[in-house]
């Protein structure tokens, strides 16, 4: 299989209206390195500056954390990246019915059980349970074709929209309207497969490499999910561009649900909003050179109930997955 190099620029500004006292965060944006991808080079710059600490959590994503205890009133990320993928093996046209009882085997193990079990984002509901049996989420046939009709139908069920959600909302909230961001359409499926299928399954954080076909943002990051199949290893599956991952899906961090592997995860304490503009760009090793300015995605607040506090608070601040 061709190997194609990526590189990547992802751009995270915070910017408050208020100096703020400390600001402590950790960034997960390194690709990761495994069977079809390689990080080939990765380099982090915070301003103000600081020192930046490196190391691996239990699923071998890479977290580069920082702390900055200083007055400042701006907080700027440039990650940029040069990742290698090639495309995994084409699948097979389905599996066999047989092939559930492999994947009961691989949910009891105890390398995989927790990615069975509902997280954060993925728990059960009434308004799920309705979900289900609307897109007849059953064991039936054979694992891979009721993924495959599974992907399909939350692509086809659901409209792309980077207004209705934010980062913290439940995925009853992405149901009752039928519209979210990639994070929605990940969290649905993962909640769908873990409740009613009961299949090893998690949340991929990273980057597409964009085609006019697709209508996640080209502007952000990017978000998917993978399941455990039997003879076939871990299987991508994009819901919000109705795909099967490939070369064009770059992966950064792996986890339950997003809660465990957002871009940036941090605390700043001060009584000040928070305003987050977000820029992300990923070019092929033989695209034409561009000018150095980034598609920025549009300016949103931070979510709801995290300002106007004492100067003592603790704030959490997240970017939304689109």
């Amino acid at each position: 299989m061709p190997t194609i190099s990526y590189s990547i620029r992802h751009i995270t500004k915070f910017k408050y209206s208020a100096p703020i006292s400390e600001n402590v965060m950790d960034v997960r944006m390194q690709p990761r390195s495994d069977e079809h991808q390689q990080s080939i080079d990765f380099y982090l710059y915070v301003q103000p500056n600081t020192n930046i600490f490196i190391y691996q959590d239990y699923l071998n994503n890479t977290i580069h954390h920082f702390s900055i205890p200083g007055l400042h009133k701006e907080l700027a990320l440039r990650a940029e990246a040069v990742v290698n993928v090639t495309a995994p093996e084409a699948l097979p046209a389905a599996l066999t019915e047989a092939d559930w009882a492999t994947v009961d085997a691989l949910s009891l193990s105890a390398d995989h059980w927790e990615m069975c079990t509902p997280s954060a984002f993925t728990q059960f509901s009434p308004i799920l349970q309705s979900l289900a049996t609307e897109l007849n989420v059953t064991r039936r046939a054979d694992p891979l074709s009721v993924l495959h009709e599974l992907n399909e139908a939350i692509y086809r069920t659901f409209t792309y929209s980077t207004e209705a959600t934010n980062v913290d909302s439940s995925i009853d909230e992405a149901i009752i309207q039928r519209r979210g961001v990639c994070q929605d359409y990940a969290h649905v499926m993962l909640a769908l497969i873990r409740n009613f299928l009961h299949m090893p399954c998690r949340y991929v954080s990273g980057y597409l490499y964009h085609q006019q076909s697709d209508q996640s943002a080209s502007a952000a990051t990017h978000a998917w999910v993978e399941v455990l199949l039997p003879s076939l290893g871990w299987v991508g599956f994009d819901p919000t561009n109705n795909l099967i991952t490939g070369e064009r899906h770059i992966r950064a961090a792996i986890g339950r649900d997003y809660h465990e592997v957002p871009p940036t995860r941090g605390l700043f304490k001060g009584n000040a909003d928070s305003e987050l503009s977000v820029s992300v760009y990923v070019r092929r090793s033989d695209d034409p050179v561009v000018q150095e300015e980034m598609p920025t995605t549009s300016r949103e607040q931070m979510p709801p109930g995290i300002v106007s506090y004492s100067s003592t608070l603790e704030m959490e601040q997240q970017q939304q997955q689109q």
